[in-house]
């Protein structure tokens, strides 16, 4: 399944109850605000990180540039993916499950 988080960690709990209930495997990707999760050296990249132990995180390019921040900022082990990225982990995985 691939489960998508749009909200900065910083301002729901969508990326928490992702982490909580997503299986092991299951891919997540994170886009528009929720490329906040995926930015080293903040309060909540632990999370990102223990998370890229057992299954594939990705980030959304164009919304991580649209934020004034850069790749190289993103966590080691998130994969940066563009639009055409987006449409091949939709459709590899099937099921879509969009955490707001």
């Amino acid at each position: 399944m691939l489960h998508t988080v749009n909200k900065s960690p910083f301002e729901r709990n969508s990326l928490d109850t992702c982490l909580r209930l997503s299986k092991e495997g299951s891919a997540i990707l994170l886009i528009e605000d929720g490329v906040i999760a995926a930015i080293k050296g903040t309060a909540e990249s632990s999370k990102i990180e223990g998370a890229v132990a057992n299954r594939p995180v990705y980030v959304l390019g164009p919304d991580v540039k649209a934020r004034g921040l850069t790749e190289d900022q993103v966590i080691d082990g998130v994969k940066v993916v563009d639009y055409d990225g987006f449409v091949d982990l939709a459709e590899e995985h099937g099921a879509h499950n969009a955490w707001l």
